[in-house]
Order: structure tokens, then C-alpha cells, then sequence
């Protein structure tokens, strides 16, 4: 290698170790940087100004776990945007009980209180009800009492839950979802404690939007593992996996999760220990082995120790589809070398209002199905829910991935228009249609020469292709090309189950949209049928593939 090579070549960062995943890696190119100073600061606040207040650590400081700091305080004060904002605006962070949150929420509430450098700041403590609000007050108003140095410059007043800074004219305010009456705020910070408690999503949404006039807001959600759903905290749960799995991109949101995996041992100490990373701390081994003992006679039991334990949600629907073995079948998809070759294709339209998807389904030389994919949303809709849901259709949309029509309805004659488009390149065999919501559409593919069935969602229709195409999907014989919309809809999947042990996808069920898998699993009982062998096994169950 000549110098001037050397000379070019890009060197790595003082703080390359803070970049650990693909989003840090694209936020590094986008021209973020880590101010290891800014979230060193936030540590010596801590062990400087805090001392514990409970327990065997009364008086001592507070310092910093190795995972407080280096996977969520760190992170989220260290990282900056390319103004010297600070990078991430919402923090999720999931973790069992008793590893030390209620402190470390309130150490970070007067941190940001007294240090964050924001004039009149206004710092929230959000909880369900009053006295699990006042858990983390207490703890702030502990740790600021103790000290004389913060003591005498706050204004602490416990009846009402309110922690003034003259100096700055800010405070710090506890409130709860039951005592909760006002709007208008102009939050600096929020910080939900057991969002999972949170009785409905109307304190989580007026939040939400408390600090849009301020230059770098942060709201932080602190949870243990719930059991609801349709909450307010699975909706955010489900958020934080799929921003982990690179599902969806988000720069500015920081997960962190710590659980027991479905799979894993749950009486297994090493388990134990990666669910509770504050373990040998504020947990201990042996009352953690007790509660499992005790969690082993008794089924309520068990699902106490996995929820609170374990951080497992206990009555989450479990994904059908492993995204391992999802990933594994992304190979490139060269629609060009596809022309002119047959294929089977089905449709669900959905709502009129939602999205809508189609499969073409090419079988290959080499026993493989290759897997094409359109979608369609009414652009309103899609920029709204953008805005809203922060699932990203408008970037799908750019690149190709969706077609967006005008209004707030799906348009069916540009469905029936880029069907008609396709058919020219492709040699459509057989189309299939999931009969809701689509006898206009159905008419009128006819009309224009196309061999159109309805496909039924129940079991009779969906068993037998479901069951197909997992097989294929296992055996690696399914190419998809990495399609985005679809990957995020096959991470969505939950199924339902017959007294016969038969399954079909099931969108109530699902946490977000599942059509296009839908439509591959339609698209497989197409091509199934014309290519099943005699005497099947659905056969004889009486299950029909149509």
C-alpha cells in the first residue's frame, strides 16, 4: 500500500466503540458524531450529586452501572446530531423488576432538572396513578434532599410533587394518568414509569406532543413487560424490536430490551442473568432461584416470575414467522430474467382505506418460488399514518417498493391498470382474489380476460397453503429479494389455530399489517393446486386448497 493510500484511507474515530449496530453506522455517514465529554458529564452528575437513599447502598454514591451507561444514559446524552442536537429524542427501555429503574429515572429527572443546560425546563414524571407516580419523586426528592448542594438551591415541595430550580425557573413534576386534567405544556423531558400500567393511550399521546417548541426534547418510556396487546406499551414494544431488528429505520429512537427469549431455559441461571443485567446488584441469585422455585408449582406463578422476571410478555401472540429464516430466503430478485415466464398471482384489497397486495408467483427450474411483490396506498392515508404510526410508507413509496393513489381510498383502477401492465410481461396462469371487498375489481379482470377465482380467508381455504408455504419458507425454497414492505409484514405475523391443528394467518391477531404475506400464502394454494401430488394428506383431512 503506497502512503498516499494510507493518507486516504478513512480512519476510525476516537469513539468507534459507540458505534454498534447499522443504524449508528448509517447515522456516522449522515454526519452524527459521540461527544464522549457530554455523556461523561452525565455519569460524574451522578456520582457526584447522587447518593442512594434506600437498602444496603444508603449514603454511597451513585454510580452508574456498566449497563445504565453504556446502553442507555451513554447513548442517549453522548450521541449528537450534525447541529450538536442530541441524536435520539425517544428512549425505550424494557427491563424486569427490581434492577434499579425507579432510581435511575429519578437520578435522570433532576439531572435534567438542575443540568441539562435548558432555561425553563420542564421535567415530567408520567405514571398510571398517583402512587406509582410518586415511587420515582420520592426517589428524586430523596436524592436531592441528601444533598446540600443541590438541597439548597431546589425548592422541594413533596405534598404536591414538585421539584423547583429557581436559578433556571424550572421544575420537575410528577403526574398521573387519574390526576391528569391539562394540555398545553411545554415539556423539556418526559419520563414514563411502567408504561405497561398505563390504563389508556390518552396521557401517553398529550405527551407525546408536550415539547415540539423545545430544540431537543426527550422522552423517555421505562417498562416492565406487560400482558395487554392492544396497549399503549406493546404498540411501543413492538416498535423497539423491529427498530432493533432493522426492520424499520429509525436514528432517533433508542431501544433497549432486556428478556428471556421464547426459546430460552426459563429455570436456567444464565437466563436469569441476561434478563437481569443488574444481577448481583440490586437482584440477587438467591431470590431469584426462589421465586422460580416457588413459580414452579403453580401456572399464575410461572407467568408472574416470566412477566416480572424473565421480562416476557406473557400473553403476547408469538410470531409465526422466524426472521432468520425469513432473511435466509432474501436472495436478489432480477424481475428482467423473469419476463415472459407464467406465474400465478392473488390479490387482497384489504380495506378501502388501507393498503392492498399482490403476489406473482413464479415457479422456478431449480424446484424455488420466486416471490413478487406490489402494494398500494391511498396517499393520504400513507403520509398520515407516516406521521403517526412512524411506519415508513412514504420512503417506501420512493423507492419503488409502493404505489401510492390520490385520496384517502384506495384507487381499485389503478390496481386493475397495473395488473393490466404486468400481464403484458409476465404470463399470468391463474388469479386468485380474496373475495372481500372486491366484487367491482373481480368484474372487471374478468371482462378484461383473466381467469379470476375467489380465495376464502377461513381455514377451509387457507389451511393447507399456510402449512405449504411454511415448509417452503423452512426448506429455503421461497425467494423473496429482501422486499422492505414485506419483510416488516412478515415480522407482523401471528396465527390462529383450529381444534385440528390447523393454522392461517390471522390480522387481528397480528401487531401491524400482514396483506402481502396473506397474498404469498394465496399465491402458493394457486400454484399448489395445479402441482400438489395425489392422495395428500389435506386430502384426507378434507381440507381444501381453494
Amino acid at each position: 500500500m503506497t502512503t498516499a493510500t494510507k493518507t486516504r484511507k478513512r480512519r476510525k474515530p476516537a469513539w468507534h466503540s459507540w458505534i454498534r449496530n447499522e443504524r449508528d453506522e448509517k447515522a456516522v455517514r449522515l454526519g452524527y458524531t459521540f461527544d464522549e465529554a457530554a455523556a461523561e458529564r452525565v455519569r460524574e452528575f451522578f456520582s457526584t450529586f447522587l447518593r442512594h437513599t434506600d437498602g444496603e447502598f444508603a449514603g454511597k454514591p451513585f454510580d452508574l452501572l456498566d449497563w445504565q451507561y453504556d446502553d442507555f444514559i451513554g447513548p442517549v446524552f453522548g450521541w449528537k446530531r450534525p447541529d450538536g442536537r442530541r441524536r435520539y429524542s425517544k428512549a425505550y427501555v424494557e427491563i424486569p423488576k427490581k434492577n434499579g429503574k425507579s432510581t435511575l429515572l429519578g437520578g435522570l429527572g433532576l439531572y435534567l432538572l438542575v443540568a441539562d443546560n435548558e432555561p425553563g425546563a420542564q421535567v415530567y414524571i408520567l405514571a398510571s396513578d398517583r402512587p406509582q407516580a410518586g415511587i420515582i419523586y420520592r426517589a428524586a426528592s430523596s436524592m436531592a434532599q441528601e444533598q446540600p448542594a443541590l438541597a439548597s438551591r431546589l425548592l422541594i415541595t413533596d405534598s404536591q410533587k414538585i421539584i423547583g430550580f429557581p436559578d433556571t425557573h424550572s421544575f420537575l413534576r410528577a403526574l398521573s394518568a387519574d390526576g391528569y386534567r391539562q394540555e398545553g405544556l411545554n415539556a423539556s423531558a418526559v419520563l414514563f414509569d411502567e408504561l405497561h400500567a398505563q390504563p389508556d393511550r390518552r396521557l401517553y399521546d398529550t405527551m407525546k406532543y408536550a415539547g415540539r417548541a423545545r430544540r431537543q426534547p426527550l422522552h423517555v418510556d421505562i417498562t416492565t413487560a406487560g400482558y395487554d396487546r392492544h396497549s399503549i406499551c406493546y404498540e411501543q414494544h413492538d416498535y423497539a424490536e423491529k427498530v432493533l431488528a432493522n426492520i424499520i429505520e429509525d436514528l432517533n429512537f433508542l431501544p433497549v430490551i432486556y428478556a428471556a427469549d421464547d426459546d430460552d431455559d426459563w429455570g436456567d441461571p444464565a437466563v436469569w442473568a441476561k434478563a437481569n443485567p443488574s444481577l448481583g446488584h440490586t437482584i440477587t441469585l438467591e431470590s431469584i432461584e426462589a421465586d422460580y422455585n416457588e413459580a414452579r408449582q403453580s401456572p399464575a406463578k410461572e407467568n408472574a416470575f416470566r412477566r416480572y422476571t424473565l421480562n416476557q410478555w406473557t400473553e403476547q401472540a408469538v410470531r409465526w414467522i422466524q426472521m432468520d429464516k425469513w432473511d435466509a430466503c432474501g436472495d436478489p430478485l432480477d424481475e428482467e430474467a423473469l419476463v415472459g415466464r407464467p406465474c400465478y398471482v392473488a390479490i387482497d384489497l384489504a380495506s378501502n382505506t388501507d393498503i392492498a397486495a399482490a403476489t406473482f408467483l413464479f415457479p422456478l427450474e431449480n424446484d424455488k418460488l420466486v416471490l413478487m411483490q406490489r402494494f398500494w396506498i391511498p396517499a393520504d392515508n400513507a403520509r398520515e399514518r407516516e406521521r403517526r404510526d412512524r411506519v415508513p410508507y412514504v420512503q417506501w413509496a420512493k423507492e419503488g417498493l409502493i404505489t401510492m393513489t390520490e385520496g384517502d381510498v384506495i384507487d381499485q383502477d389503478v390496481i386493475r391498470r397495473d395488473i393490466n401492465q404486468l400481464a403484458e410481461r409476465f404470463e399470468i396462469k391463474r388469479l386468485a382474489i380474496d373475495r372481500w371487498n372486491a366484487t367491482q375489481i373481480t368484474t372487471q379482470l374478468q371482462a378484461d380476460g383473466f381467469d379470476v377465482q375467489g380465495f376464502g380467508q377461513g381455514f377451509a381455504s387457507m389451511a393447507a397453503p399456510t402449512k405449504e408455504f411454511e415448509r417452503l419458507l423452512l426448506d429455503e425454497r421461497l425467494v423473496h429479494g429482501g422486499n422492505k414492505v414485506l419483510r416488516w409484514m412478515a415480522s407482523n405475523v401471528a396465527v390462529r389455530t383450529d381444534a385440528a391443528g390447523n393454522l392461517k394467518p390471522d390480522k387481528e391477531k397480528s401487531s401491524e399489517k400482514i396483506d402481502g404475506i396473506v397474498t404469498d400464502i394465496m399465491a402458493v394454494g394457486l400454484w399448489a393446486a395445479d402441482n400438489r401430488p395425489s392422495g395428500s394428506v389435506y386430502d384426507e383431512r378434507g381440507i381444501e386448497w381453494l
